[in-house]
């Protein structure tokens, strides 16, 4: 599958209750198209020139060069991962989210120059530009990515690398990160604002918010225009079709869709007793317990706790199957999982 066939068959469904995600998919993108193929005279009033900012006091590149990103690899590399980390908005809420998003872009231009300086001081290297684009605020959602995305392993490569649902969402932002020798110091800049948010240092949370009444009107008028409608496939998939489309349609689903289309492709390519991943072995605790379960009548597993109903429902699955699959899996998050993309 390319990568214009996998973006496509996102879908605005994909993006359900992540407004603000849409607009950053939407508006720099369109942006960048433009100003790399249209308006390409326009380029240099997006450029993140530090060098005129500290001499010219150009502040206003401040603003203008940490929005929208001028070479096309940044960009999409940049828009697969806003993608992926839309399930922040929907666990956070956009209020939230969006006050993230805020305070660490206003944080990493701080960041930004501190370590352009320390690099001159250090290293006695001048930095005049810094690649262009809202990349700092990228990186700093990697912290919460890292710390609250739960982490379902998939397979193992060999049996000893193991991959899962966040690998693939590591691997764009490491490509992201070598596209530029000077991206590391975005990167620093991201990842350090994404801690201060974080923990809170220094009240951050409370200074860099956005307030009540700001929210109130974007969410009346900026919302609409963004918002997705609910996705309508919740039903089980249809008895005629294959196993290939089932389990197709249940990774569009996923909060990690992209790096699982490309994880099953693998899979469907792999031989029933062979190949680098051991699905068989992997899914093979649950397969044996069903098995038991029809020789020797055994006590219904107790209820489902809600957390965990809700946690398999965030990656998109309807209520009915999470339920069947934790009591298949004797309400084991990870085993559910595993047998929900299966199915």
């Amino acid at each position: 599958m390319t990568t214009d066939t996998m973006i496509a068959s996102t879908g605005s469904s994909g993006l359900y209750k992540a407004p603000l995600s849409k607009s950053l998919l939407l508006l720099p993108v369109a942006l960048s198209i433009l100003l790399t193929f249209v308006f390409h005279q326009q380029q240099s009033f997006f450029v993140y020139n530090l060098q005129a900012i500290k001499e010219s006091f150009c502040v206003w590149k401040l603003i203008s060069g940490r929005l929208v990103c001028l070479d096309l690899k940044d960009t999409f590399c940049s828009s697969l991962l806003i993608y992926n980390f839309r399930t922040l908005e929907r666990r956070f809420g956009s209020r939230k989210f969006t006050s993230y998003l805020l305070g660490t872009w206003i944080l990493s231009a701080l960041f930004d120059i501190l370590l352009v300086k320390a690099v001159e001081v250090v290293a006695g290297i001048t930095l005049s530009t810094l690649p262009s684009g809202f990349l700092s605020p990228i990186f700093a959602l990697f912290v919460p990515f890292y710390c609250s995305v739960p982490r379902v392993p998939l397979a193992h490569i060999f049996g000893w690398f193991p991959i899962t649902n966040k690998t693939l969402v590591y691997i764009v932002g490491l490509q992201l990160l070598t596209s530029s020798p000077y991206m590391l110091v975005l990167a620093v800049s991201g990842v350090v604002s994404g801690l201060f948010y974080n923990k809170d240092v220094l009240n951050v949370r409370q200074v860099l918010c956005v307030p009540n009444w700001v929210a109130k009107v974007f969410s009346q008028t900026v919302e609409p225009i963004f918002s997705s409608v609910e996705p309508t496939s919740e039903a089980h998939v249809g008895m005629g079709a294959t196993v290939d489309i089932q389990r197709q349609q249940r990774i569009e689903l996923l909060d990690q869709q992209i790096m699982l289309s490309q994880l099953s492709q693998l899979g469907r390519r792999r031989q029933d007793q062979g190949g680098l991943f051991g699905w068989n072995r992997f899914f093979q605790p649950l397969r044996q317990r069903r098995v038991v379960n029809h020789a020797e009548p055994q006590a219904h597993p107790p209820p489902a706790p809600e957390e965990q109903v809700a946690q398999l429902m965030e990656m998109g699955f309807s209520r009915a199957d999470v339920l069947t699959a934790l009591r298949a899996s004797n309400n084991d998050v990870n085993l559910a999982t595993n047998f929900l993309l299966q199915r």
